[in-house]
């Protein structure tokens, strides 16, 4: 006497296989979807805009000979600003850009010291590749920078002209 089929083996080897492929690929669409990469910008546009602005800004840090340094030992920064054709030390405004986890950018309000430094800390080490914008509160102009982080090195900043 003959079995039923859903006594052999094969035909529920058969089903395993596309039955596997689909639950494989369900859980790396849960998998992609809990662990995005932030690379494209909703509003492209109104950012490809917004860089005409900053280029405009740059050329402002580079008229009033404005430079900058960075300094990050673990959790604490330090820039050092020479304020070149400016009256005071301002106080500014400090962006860290990482280049892919967008969860992970900061923004720091810092005033000056006597000699011109400006101090903070962070919540953690910053590690990672970064990009550093400096401006002051009004937005007249600003210096920027790419950084990799963990370095020893200060880190220029500039305006629109790399030195």
């Amino acid at each position: 006497m003959k079995k039923p089929w859903y006594k052999q083996f094969w035909p529920w080897f058969l089903m395993a296989i596309p039955a596997t492929s689909i639950i494989y690929s369900l859980s790396i669409v849960y998998v992609f979807s809990q662990n995005q990469v932030d690379l494209v910008a909703e509003d492209y546009y109104k950012k490809g805009k917004a860089i005409n602005l900053d280029l405009s800004r740059l050329k402002v840090a580079d008229a009033l000979k404005l430079k900058a340094s960075l300094q990050v030992v673990d959790d604490e920064i330090t820039l050092n600003f020479d304020k070149g054709e400016l009256t005071q030390y301002p106080n500014l405004r400090v962006t860290f850009t990482h280049r892919t986890l967008a969860d992970r950018d900061f923004t720091q309000m810092v005033s000056a010291d006597l000699k011109g430094s400006y101090h903070f800390n962070t919540t953690a080490p910053v590690q990672g590749p970064w990009f550093v914008e400096v401006e002051p509160f009004e937005g007249d102009w600003m210096l920027q920078g790419p950084v990799a982080l963990p370095t020893s090195d200060p880190i220029s900043l500039y305006g629109q002209i790399k030195e």
